[in-house]
């Protein structure tokens, strides 16, 4: 199995006109952690507690160099009532790598400077619905 450069990583939402952008240029970080819930079905007379699978949940963090042209995707989608496509691909936009899609709302959108640092951003989004894995 080849192992992959974060370098390469795509990573696009949509901006305020619902155009899917390609931010990855700006980014240096995308954390997209996907979790299950469960609930606990022990009874009495059990040795060990059991469960069964509830709802899938996901998360988007990203963040990276801060830009006036970033900025003008992010900043108006902040708590848009409407949702947002997200594209994500860790392995960069080839055909064949892994892509994983869907919808997703703006929670947070952070920009930060420093003297005599870069300036930097941050963002989080709660994706609503299904996650789709697919293939560029």
């Amino acid at each position: 199995m080849p192992f992959v450069h974060g370098r390469t990583t795509d990573f696009r939402v949509d901006n305020s006109g619902g155009t899917l952008t390609d931010i990855s240029a700006y980014c240096d970080n995308v954390d997209f952690p996907q979790v299950v819930e469960t609930a606990e079905t022990t009874t009495f007379g059990d040795a060990s507690k059991d469960y069964i699978v509830g709802l899938r949940d996901a998360t988007i963090s990203i963040g990276g160099k801060w830009d006036a042209v970033l900025d003008a995707v992010l900043a108006p989608i902040l708590g848009q009532a409407a949702s947002v496509s997200f594209q994500y691909g860790p392995a960069g936009s080839t055909v064949s790598n892994v892509r994983y899609t869907g919808e997703c709302f703006c929670t947070s959108y952070q920009v930060a400077g420093a003297v005599g640092d870069v300036v930097t951003f941050s963002a989080e989004f709660q994706v609503t619905g299904n996650v789709t894995r697919g293939t560029y």
